[in-house]
């Protein structure tokens, strides 16, 4: 497994801190949520066109790859389905550009249970066309496993209704455990182990992130069952500093992190 912070952890960090940051504590890439307070990507100064080459050779020179491209794109609002389809089309274009192999995407919410199977279906057609975009470009489309789709049922559901090659999961161990029924490891990994493509870990009190090994969740158990399978992909710690500004600084999460994870791997 190769080791990553999200940089929801460092809302205000400059590209060239959160690069140094995670060389200097032994991560082996970044997975992007935002860069200096901008969450839009395609918006973010370090990866506009005139800088773009720049930043990725500064990534590179410290050993540092970037792991994924996560958008604020969720299919579940039919208002709002044209600008998620636009804001993931054009961050994957932003990752050809960048030679990053994924983007993150949501299905989000269902805010009401008599209309949920249309909801599902909204949700696989915005994954269907940008999976139908993405499909000669080497990039996948991962749906992260959140909100009111968070059970590997639901997730399943959606995916049963799709047919793209680029479309993927990604498996957010918090909420599949907190929000999709306390489902065990194991069985969302029987359910959707051969769509995972990328690992999201975290820990939480209640709603209240907290530093791994001082919440509820069973890490332990989690990352046995992803050595025991052989699952070599990122394992990515998302730290929500950003939705959170009351927890602890990156300064001291990002290193208890790899403490932590070390000693299970």
């Amino acid at each position: 497994m190769k080791l990553s912070f999200t940089t929801l952890g460092c809302p205000d960090w400059t590209w060239e801190r959160i690069v140094d940051e995670a060389s200097r504590l032994g991560y082996d890439g970044v997975e992007l949520r935002g860069i200096a307070g901008e969450l839009r990507l395609g918006r973010c100064e370090a990866l506009r066109e005139e800088r773009l080459e720049a930043s990725l050779a500064y990534a590179k020179e410290r050993g540092i790859a970037i792991c994924c491209l996560d958008t604020s794109c969720a299919f579940h609002d039919e208002e709002r389905f044209d600008e998620a389809i636009e804001e993931g089309m054009e961050t994957i274009d932003l990752a050809v550009r960048m030679g990053v192999s994924s983007i993150r995407v949501f299905g989000d919410s269902i805010a009401d249970n008599a209309r949920a199977q249309e909801t599902v279906a909204r949700v696989a057609r915005g994954l269907q066309t940008l999976g139908d975009y993405a499909e000669d470009k080497a990039v996948q489309v991962l749906l992260e496993t959140h909100g009111d789709f968070s059970s590997s049922d639901r997730v399943s559901e959606v995916l049963r209704q799709t047919s793209s090659p680029a479309i993927g999961v990604i498996w957010d161990i918090h909420h599949t455990f907190k929000y999709g029924g306390h489902e065990s490891p194991a069985e969302t990994w029987r359910r959707l182990g051969d769509d995972i493509r990328h690992a999201h870990i975290k820990d939480a009190l209640g709603a209240r992130p907290v530093l791994l090994g001082e919440g509820e969740l069973p890490l332990p158990d989690w990352i046995a069952l992803l050595r025991e399978v052989g699952y070599d992909g990122w394992l990515s710690f998302e730290w929500e500093k950003r939705w959170h500004p009351e927890i602890e600084e990156p300064e001291v999460a990002f290193p208890a992190f790899i403490d932590y994870v070390r000693r299970y791997l």
